[in-house]
């Protein structure tokens, strides 16, 4: 299974989520999407999600904050306790064996994240 997981800043839109996704998939088949609890309502990422037609996995904060995640953001470690939502969130909803697949990439507005982890949970 591979997770596409997103960070957003207040205010993205269908496309900025659209171009993250298409910079870090890279033509892979991707199962389902994942990102914060409170972002995981926002209506960007509803219709994004409604698009791509999968299913969204909206994750806690402490789970967010236990990953193991190869990018180092000051401002995503300041106000979620990461450094990067778009790799904690692909990871925690991958499951425990998860490993990223691609690190997260910028949107080209810099509004939007996306990271890809391979994982076992179905």
């Amino acid at each position: 299974m591979i997770v596409a997981g997103f960070g957003f800043r207040a205010g993205v839109t269908v496309d900025s989520l659209s171009d993250a996704y298409q910079r870090a998939s890279a033509g892979q088949v991707v199962d389902k999407i994942a990102t914060a609890d409170d972002k995981a309502q926002s209506d960007a990422f509803r219709q994004f999600a409604d698009t791509l037609g999968l299913p969204v996995a909206a994750i806690p904060p402490l789970a967010l904050a236990a990953q193991s995640i190869l990018t180092r953001s000051q401002a995503s470690s300041d106000a979620r306790n990461t450094g990067s939502v778009a790799e904690a969130a692909a990871l925690a909803a991958a499951g425990p064996t998860a490993r990223l697949v691609a690190a997260r990439v910028i949107s080209t507005d810099r509004m939007a994240t996306c990271a890809l982890a391979l994982g076992d949970i179905q």
